[in-house]
């Protein structure tokens, strides 16, 4: 198992494919975007496959989530889900996206083996969106949504990060058009991930504040039971439920105690926290002939490294290298 220091048990892998995307949201790029990673240096399909099969057959993975970068821009996804839906046991298959061609691509991803999928959605409004990534694709990412039912996956999540003076208004309206078309909706706190470095507390959009956006038109109590486990999101009953939404505070309300995740950057790095200063290498040590139980050795060794916290109420707290594109959600 993938044990830490702590007691935690990571059965949960994050796997980024990509560090490129389609959009420049504030909060995570600039808008001239980034240097993205050289190919050469970028798992192959093999490596990608290979290395879940070590994490699911060795170290007791049983999710996987793809992530960016914008993963529908890898290409061959529908067949790197494919592959993972045959290692035994089965993972449960996940994706993060931002949806701009989802529309497309939901039904051959379905039919793969994709059995859960997470939509980034920030805003309702065409200005708003472009402001934030400066590009007009809200209409895309409305259609990937739609078209990720219409396919049968299920449940679709919606993230969605509220910023002050820009989307913040926008919280009782999100939770609106979520439940009026079935998707389930996550706020989810900004975290000093971008790559500016421009991410200060006081600007950050709090859980507390979240739910007080929503309290004049929405009764929300505690879904039970209270016992979050692993989960990042506190659920909450909306008008009575059986509909819900879910408030990720990851900055104010931190879940590091009970975190089972892990992640491999899409350049073969181990990252055993998303605020990681560190990283463990498995694409060199594949490439140059390690065996699988030494590639498992590595990997339990980048684990069991685990500080307890991210450490972001530290004094001492710097922001990881990478931004979150190039790390993955």
């Amino acid at each position: 198992m993938l044990a830490d220091s702590f007691g935690r048990i990571a059965t949960d892998l994050r796997i980024s494919l990509t560090d490129r995307c389609n959009l420049r949201c504030s909060y995570c790029m600039p808008a001239e975007g980034l240097d993205w990673l050289p190919g050469p240096l970028l798992l192959t399909d093999d490596e990608v496959i290979r290395l879940a099969r070590i994490g699911v057959e060795r170290l007791g993975i049983t999710e996987i989530r793809f992530t960016g970068g914008e993963p529908l821009l890898r290409r061959g996804l529908p067949t790197i889900i494919a592959r993972t839906a045959r290692l035994r046991p089965r993972p449960e298959i996940s994706l993060t996206t931002n949806a701009i061609g989802l529309a497309r691509l939901a039904e051959p991803l379905h039919a793969a083996g994709l059995d859960r999928i997470n939509v980034s959605l920030d805003t309702l409004q065409p200005a708003v969106f472009k402001t934030l990534s400066k590009r007009d694709r809200l209409a895309d990412v409305l259609a990937g949504l739609a078209a990720a039912t219409a396919a049968g996956i299920a449940p679709v999540k919606v993230n969605s990060v509220l910023m002050r003076g820009i989307n913040d208004g926008e919280a009782a309206s999100l939770l609106r058009y979520c439940l009026a078309h079935g998707y389930q909706l996550r706020f989810i706190e900004q975290m000093p991930l971008d790559a500016q470095h421009g991410w200060r507390r006081e600007n950050m959009v709090t859980a507390d504040e979240i739910l007080a956006a929503l309290s004049p038109e929405f009764s929300l109590t505690p879904d039970e039971p209270a016992e979050r486990g692993a989960a990042p999101a506190e659920i909450f009953l909306v008008d009575g439920g059986p509909a819900r939404v879910g408030v990720i505070g990851s900055v104010t309300r931190p879940f590091c105690g009970a975190c089972d995740r892990v992640r491999l950057t899409a350049d073969g790095q181990v990252r055993n926290c998303l605020f990681a200063r560190e990283e463990s290498d498995l694409r060199g040590p594949m490439r140059s002939g390690a065996t699988d139980g030494e590639l498992a050795a590595l990997w339990l060794r980048a684990v069991a490294a685990k500080l307890p916290g991210h450490g972001i109420d530290d004094p001492g707290f710097l922001q990881p290298a990478r931004p979150m594109s190039a790390i993955g959600g």
